[in-house]
């Protein structure tokens, strides 16, 4: 009996030596790169067309043609952050339920594979981006890459800097539109933005905080560290900040007379707050994950959102 269970281990042990691996199949190593490189969060990076918007300079070929190199390149940044990541984090998500299935931690990606075709990917998008953009756009690229592998070293660690971190990762997608563009960046859109940012960075935290309370293994170490009512503080400080900055810009003339069929600026600030509050309702629940999937799960809020962009729309363009 102990002979032919050793026989048939040996066996077992043979067809899994002989059966091929994920990178040895075709395009499993292309496949699992892309894996790596996280799509579903490239449409953050839409981001890069608000501040364009929000000045009324978003149509013209020549701003449609820049904020599409600007996507590809911040994507490619992006993407370089996240492949470096997840290969000095192999072995810490080998041990992990969920984060072993990533390509990197399973094997689909070799490790020495990740880290250069990230380095590539940081080194190529800010050098383009001197040349096709402005070195305003390539110096804030190289801040984000900066920033953001410190993020994944050790900032991600640090108490609070790690809100900010991620934040400023948003505001810094926001901004770089207006500056490939040489649009002047508002007081009220930068303010906004970052706080917009942080209620949304923060509420997220909060909501994993309060799911994980009782449980082992916390996807995020820091978590422990912070309170859930600390937490809450946060993000109900960063929405009022937010909404606070927003109705100031929309109660704010200009010196620009309107000449607008009905008072648009104003009544998109209905709108944005109907938006805040519907989002905070998950916030609250501690439902609140990542912000495109809370929008696209609720109708309600896509419709306020769809609301608010139109009225916002009109609003800038002075209809």
């Amino acid at each position: 009996m102990a002979e032919r269970t050793a026989v048939l281990t040996d066996r077992a042990a043979t067809r899994r030596r002989s059966a091929p691996t994920e990178t040895s199949r075709p395009g499993g190593l292309a496949l699992g790169l892309l894996k790596t490189a996280r799509p579903r969060q490239w449409v953050k990076n839409v981001l890069v067309v608000a501040a364009p918007a929000a000045a009324g300079q978003l149509f013209s070929r020549h701003a449609l043609s820049q904020l599409a190199l600007v996507f590809v390149l911040f994507t490619a940044c992006a993407s370089a952050v996240y492949l470096i990541n997840d290969a000095r984090d192999a072995a810490a998500d080998r041990a992990h339920p969920v984060k072993r299935h990533r390509p990197v931690a399973a094997g689909q990606v070799p490790v020495p594979v990740a880290y250069a075709v990230g380095g590539v990917l940081a080194v190529l998008a800010p050098t383009a981006a001197v040349w096709l953009c402005s070195p305003f756009t390539s110096a804030l690229l190289t801040a984000y890459l900066g920033m953001q592998l410190a993020y994944c070293v050790s900032l991600k660690h640090v108490l609070v800097v790690d809100l900010v971190v991620v934040t400023t990762g948003f505001l810094m997608r926001a901004m770089i539109g207006g500056l490939a563009l040489g649009i002047p960046l508002s007081r009220w859109f930068l303010i906004t933005t970052g706080f917009g940012a942080l209620f949304m960075v923060s509420a997220k935290r909060y909501s994993e905080a309060v799911q994980m309370a009782g449980k082992a293994g916390a996807t995020r170490a820091l978590l422990t560290e912070y309170t859930t009512g600390y937490l809450r503080f946060v993000w109900q400080l960063a929405a009022g900040v937010s909404v606070l900055g927003y109705c100031l810009w929309a109660l704010e003339e200009g010196g620009v007379p309107s000449t607008s069929v009905l008072p648009w600026r104003q009544l998109s600030m209905v709108a944005y707050i109907l938006a805040v509050l519907r989002y905070a309702v998950f916030a609250d629940r501690g439902t609140a994950g990542e912000p495109e999937d809370v929008v696209l799960r609720d109708r309600a809020l896509a419709v306020i959102g769809l609301a608010w962009l139109a009225m916002y729309g009109l609003a800038v363009a002075n209809w």
